[in-house]
């Protein structure tokens, strides 16, 4: 079986998995986004309640917002050639008094490293929020924010990011160096990815 071919089967697998469906509140529909050419790939936390209905990454204020932090339109974010949509959990986990729930624990462990081997090896990753980071930065042990102010330690090969959901309103508040310099590197080195295409 060729690279296509079996990226293609893996995903057919990855949607149709039911391992964790007993804690699924909404019951399981895997949601990602990828293709063997995609020079970025964005590795979030789960699919909230919106992006559950819709079926489509990102597809709520928070994806507006992380469009607009990687300066990329609406057509780039979602051609899978350009970029991979890779949750820490695949399915909506439900939600709390205060927020959704955690990713389920068992979709990275299971799913990730065999689809990251499809794509390139020279890409971008962006990773985003807590579980996220813990898993992809593990060298970086602080909390969101420490690791967020060592975004200069990761490039060219990795940039991290606070969840961009609205709840995050204050964080983005609190510390403005974030939008002041993380930001424009962040876009800038998006665009050298996007352009050595």
């Amino acid at each position: 079986m060729d690279d296509g071919n079996a990226l293609h089967h893996l995903l057919a697998q990855v949607r149709s998995c039911r391992v964790c469906e007993g804690s699924l509140d909404a019951g399981p529909r895997p949601i990602v986004q990828v293709a063997r050419r995609a020079p970025i790939v964005i590795i979030g936390q789960a699919p909230g309640r919106r992006v559950h209905e819709s079926g489509i990454p990102w597809d709520d204020p928070s994806g507006d917002t992380l469009r607009s932090w990687l300066q990329l339109d609406h057509a780039q974010f979602y051609d899978p050639d350009t970029v991979a949509i890779l949750p820490m959990g695949f399915c909506y986990p439900g939600s709390t008094k205060s927020g959704d729930k955690p990713p389920r624990p068992e979709c990275a462990p299971l799913w990730h490293a065999q689809i990251l081997d499809h794509l390139p090896r020279n890409r971008l990753e962006v990773i985003i929020g807590m579980y996220a980071q813990r898993r992809y930065v593990p060298e970086l042990k602080g909390k969101v924010t420490e690791t967020v102010a060592a975004w200069q330690d990761l490039l060219p090969d990795r940039i991290v990011l606070p969840h961009p959901s609205p709840r995050n309103r204050h964080w983005l508040m609190k510390n403005p160096w974030f939008e002041a310099d993380v930001l424009p590197a962040v876009a800038g080195r998006v665009s050298e990815v996007l352009q050595g295409r």
